[in-house]
């Protein structure tokens, strides 16, 4: 599924738009808000991985940029800094935010035929 369907069906708000990852297919998703889980579990595929976290701070970006994963999906509404948007521009890294939970983001992404990052 492509990065506007995904931001359509949570209903996200975009503080920007890389067009680096407009025409690109995600098929899984890893949730946590622990970086070190998501280092040790994201093994494969990371390209295709979305990351659905509510840590927002460097270190959730760092993450993702050593895994190339290139969307991060925050939940409950977080605030983003103009700090970490501007991060998050330079490495390339979309991030959306939703007013779901942690819960309800991936029960939405599982029904639309996401499968579990491995």
């Amino acid at each position: 599924m492509k990065f506007l369907e995904i931001a359509n069906i949570l209903d996200a708000y975009l503080p920007f738009r890389n067009s680096d990852v407009l025409d690109k297919e995600y098929h899984y998703v890893f949730a946590s808000d622990l970086m070190s889980d998501v280092l040790a579990l994201v093994t494969m595929d990371s390209e295709e991985t979305i990351l659905v976290t509510g840590l927002v701070n460097p270190q959730t970006l760092r993450t993702a940029e050593m895994l190339d994963i290139s969307l991060v999906i925050l939940v409950r509404n977080k605030i983003l800094t103009e700090d970490l948007i501007d991060q998050a521009q330079d490495h390339g890294i979309q991030l959306m935010t939703t007013k779901f939970s942690m819960f309800e983001t991936c029960g939405l992404l599982y029904e639309k035929g996401f499968k579990v990052s491995r």
